[in-house]
Parts: C-alpha cells; structure tokens; sequence
C-alpha cells in the first residue's frame, strides 16, 4: 500500500506517533488510509449536507476494513458569485481544488479518495486532482435540490430568480410574487434543480464510472443518497484491495460516453471545459471536433430546465442515468466501473419508468445532442452553444452588433432598454485570461429572457455560460480579445450570423477591414490584477483547450 511509506518500519516511529495523536487505534495503522475530500461550507447551498454524508462515508470506509480521514477543499456557489467580481474567482478555483486534491493525498501517502463533492468547479476539480495520483476513487456528489413550491407551479432557482429580475423590470410581475419567488425558489439543500452545470457534471461523473449508480440524480435530502454514501465507503476499500485505480476508469472511451450522456440530457456548455480539463490530467487526447462529431449521432431524449420543463426529481424518478445509459447501450463503449460492475451490465440492470422524461431514440427532443460547436472567423478555434434551449426560428440568426467591454455595461444596457430587437449582444474581454477567469454570463442572459428578448436577440462572448442559460447564446468565442481574436475588433452595428446548422459563426468583414481595425485598435485599460488571479491570467490557456493553466 502507499501509505505503507508514511507507517512501516523503524524510522517511521515519529510518523506513527503522529498519526496516534491523530487519534488512532493501533489497529488502523495496516488498514488501507482512505481520504475523504468534502467541501463542506455552509456558503453554499449544495454543501450544507454533506457534514451527514461524511459520516456515512466514514462508516462504509471503517465497516470495509479501510482507515477513513477526512480533508477539506473550497466551494464557491456560483449563483452567488454571480453578477459581479466574485464570479472571476469561480473557473480558477477549480485549478486550486485539483492543486489541493494533488498536494493532501502526495503528503499523507493515502491508498484511495472518496471525493464529496457538488456544485461547478468543484467536482471537476477534485477529478482532475486525483487523476494526478492515478489511485482508486469513488465520487459521491451530494446533488440535487428539490423544486420550489407555487401553487401549482414548480421552482427553479434560474427561471424563478435570475429571469424574473427582467421580468419585473419589465412589469411582468408585482412585488408580491417577486418576493414569494426569492423566498421559494430554493427550498432545500442540493444543486440547483435543473440540468444546470453542478447536476451535469454529477451526471456526467456517473455516466465516467466514478460514482455508484443513481448517485448524480438522487436529490440530496432522500435517505438514498446517505445509503449511497455508505457504499461508496465500502466500494473505494475494495477498489483498493482490487488495484482499480482511477486512469483504469476515466479513459477516452469512458470519456465518449460521459459527452453522449451529455448530449442526451441537453447539459451544461460549461461540461466542453470541464471534460477536456479532465482529459488533459488523464492524458486523453480530446478536442471540440469530438463533442460535436458524437451531438450528431447522439439525439437529445431528456428536455430539462432550463431548455425544457422537466426537474432532477423527475429525471431520478425516471430511472436516472442508468436509465439514460439504456437508451444509448447500443452505442456506448464498455468499461469497468466503481461499482464492480461494467457500463453495459448497468444498462442492462436500468428501467426507464417514465418515457416522456426519458424518451426512446425514436421519440427525441431533438435529433442532435444538446451541445453545439461553432467555427467561423469570429472563432477559428471554436465555440461553445447549447443548441437545445435554442428556438428553432433563431437557429440561424443575423443580427447587428451592440458591443461591450463587460459584462457590467451589457447588463446595464439590457435593463435601461438598450438593446433593440435584431441585436447580437457582444461580451468582450471575459475570457480566461482577460477577465481574467472567464465569468459565467448568466445574468444578462437571464435579463435578456425575462425582457422577452430571447426570441429577437443573440449575445456572444469569450466568457461562458451557467448551465441555466437559454437562447441562441455563444460562448467561449476562441481566441478570446485578450490574445487577438476578431471579438476584439467588432464595432457597433457590424453584422453577425450564427449559423447553428452549419456550425458557423461570422462577422461580415472585409479581410481588408478587419486589417485596418487591427491597426487602430486601443484595447481596453489592462486591469490591476495581484495574487492569484494575476498568476491564473498569466497561464490559462484558450477555453478552447478547456481553460487549464499551462505548465
């Protein structure tokens, strides 16, 4: 075992006399040490359960024989970073938490992780992380909420919250209802209740292989995911005393499968970053070309919030994700799970107990997966749009520029009522590296819908999108404006095109006109960066590559 190095032999005596003051039994020491990474935090919703699950964690790790420890990792709520300077601290953080996920178990020596986790970067993070180490580990994500209560009407935290602002704005709504929707909208512990990115990377964990089925969808305040919790203890010891280390598990055929779910469920665009950072760490060579070569022959089949109607609740009810891997078993590649079980054997065992949620191939939402990728001139390296919470009349849609150099400014003129109808909003200089930290765009994306403008206007930008994002909007534009891309050259009124059939995205200028722009470009004021923004701004790479730093 690895952690033999930190309590075997003579001249470990100091070591084992620190781990006793630790609080162990002599008889933990020839146990597997198992670390229980949770980032517990009473900031964020999605987290203030998990202090319930890490016990349940440590008893299936102690009742399999293994020594449990538990070890902490940042959390931030990207709903409450949203909308102002915090949210530039959100990607880089998933940077930290691998960093972390590295560094705890290197130094401690551990045989195995459990990783508890939920919400954006995090899970992400950690998986990156403790690919480093290649070490058997099972991810137990604590998702997800349960939908608000309004009557009749069910509560998420986007369509109820975030696009109500414009709708008040815009007097669709009194303050009464506005107020009861604050109070509501969030009625549990969880992620956010729709196929926004936390419960989309939850999935997409478990479609991997790195969680115990119905783990991603099981809401996070049914006794279930504490059972879960429990068997992921017991699983990560025998993973251990099995040699089934995580690179066994996470390779480019589990990672084929993870896109064609994701795919399927319509999730996240955040998930292009996040799965080829994973890819990067596990020495996977995936690029865009590989997301949207498997949306064409993978048909969307779960229409959840935000594009759809259907909740996390529902989809759990329907059968979860081993639900979802049943429709696609003809096309999925096989592989070795942390259940003991293989991709297939699970689809096999799965029902799929509500079809509308659910539906077969033959019955889908749309014929393509949910994700499309967009080439052009204003992004020669790629670009990221969740074509299936776009309207079919604005799949291709040419409009004139209104160009900002924040998101502040935008939101600004969205809700002074400065955006005319025909407009493609334009976000610069919100990238990874020039935002720095590639703010998600949630809330003028959100006050574009709730205005009633998403069915006459398109925004794109170098930043990105929360998963609860509808509307033809294009994000991770690569290059971004900070290292030259032609965003950094639009101007007012320049016409735009995005072509989501034809996978194009074009500004319509001369080459001789963007070569005189080039030359009487002023770009923006550098901003005054320090710590580790500043170190992240240096080396983020281009989101096309997903945004990881460069060694």
């Amino acid at each position: 075992m690895k952690s033999d190095r930190i309590k075997k032999g003579l001249e470990r005596m100091p070591n084992r006399a620190l781990l006793y003051g630790a609080g162990l039994h002599t008889s933990h020491i020839d146990r597997p040490f198992i670390g229980i990474a949770s980032s517990f935090t009473d900031l964020v919703p999605g987290h203030i359960n998990m202090r319930t699950l890490e016990r349940y964690i440590e008893r299936g790790v102690e009742s399999s024989g293994g020594t449990p420890f538990i070890f902490g990792v940042p959390g931030i709520c990207d709903g409450i970073a949203m909308g102002h300077e915090g949210m530039r601290q959100s990607l880089p953080s998933r940077e930290l938490i691998a960093d972390l996920v590295e560094c705890v178990p290197s130094a401690h020596a551990l045989d195995g992780l459990v990783l508890l986790t939920n919400c954006d970067k995090i899970t992400p993070g950690m998986i990156m992380g403790a690919l480093r180490h290649d070490i058997p580990v099972v991810v137990v994500t604590a998702e997800p909420m349960l939908a608000g209560p309004y009557g009749k009407r069910r509560l998420s935290l986007v369509r109820d919250t975030f696009e109500a602002v414009g709708r008040f704005k815009a007097g669709g709504m009194g303050e009464d209802e506005r107020s009861c929707l604050e109070m509501e909208a969030c009625p549990s512990c969880g992620s956010c209740q729709g196929m926004y990115t936390a419960n989309t990377m939850a999935c997409l964990s478990e479609a991997m292989g790195l969680s115990l089925p119905h783990c991603a969808a099981t809401p996070a305040v049914l006794n279930r995911k504490i059972r879960i919790a429990y068997e992921s203890g017991q699983r990560v010891v025998d993973l251990v005393r099995e040699g089934v280390s995580i690179r066994k598990i996470v390779t480019k055929k589990s990672l084929e499968n993870a896109i064609r779910v994701d795919m399927a469920l319509g999730g996240s665009s955040n998930t292009v970053l996040h799965l080829m950072a994973i890819a990067h760490e596990a020495r996977v060579k995936l690029s865009l070309k590989d997301f949207d070569r498997i949306a064409k022959t993978s048909p969307h089949i779960c229409n959840m919030r935000p594009g759809g109607e259907h909740f996390m609740e529902d989809l759990d009810q329907a059968g979860g994700i081993p639900a979802v891997l049943k429709r696609f078993a003809k096309v999925l590649n096989d592989g070795p799970t942390v259940s003991g079980l293989k991709t297939l054997q699970i689809a096999a065992r799965a029902v799929v107990s509500d079809e509308d949620v659910i539906r077969p191939l033959s019955k889908c939402y749309h014929k393509e997966g949910g994700i499309a990728i967009l080439y052009g001139n204003l992004s020669p390296e790629g670009c990221v749009i969740k074509q299936s919470a776009v309207d079919e009349d604005m799949r291709t849609f040419t409009g004139k520029a209104k160009v900002f150099e924040s998101e502040e400014s935008a939101m600004k003129a969205i809700l002074g009522g400065g955006i005319p109808k025909g407009s493609v909003v334009v976000i610069r200089y919100e990238g990874p590296a020039g935002g720095p930290g590639m703010r998600e765009m949630l809330s003028p994306t959100s006050a574009i819908v709730g205005m009633g403008l998403y069915k006459h206007t398109a925004l794109i930008t170098d930043g990105r999108f929360s998963g609860g994002t509808r509307g033809p909007c294009v994000g991770h534009v690569s290059p971004e404006a900070a290292a030259g891309g032609l965003i950094a050259y639009l101007r007012n009124d320049d016409r735009i095109t995005v072509d989501i059939p034809n996978r194009r995205l074009t500004a319509h200028l001369s080459a001789a006109e963007i070569s005189r722009r080039k030359k009487e470009l002023r770009p923006p004021k550098k901003k005054k960066l320090s710590g580790f923004l500043s170190r992240y701004a240096r080396m983020a790479s281009s989101a096309s590559t997903g945004a990881v730093l460069k060694e």
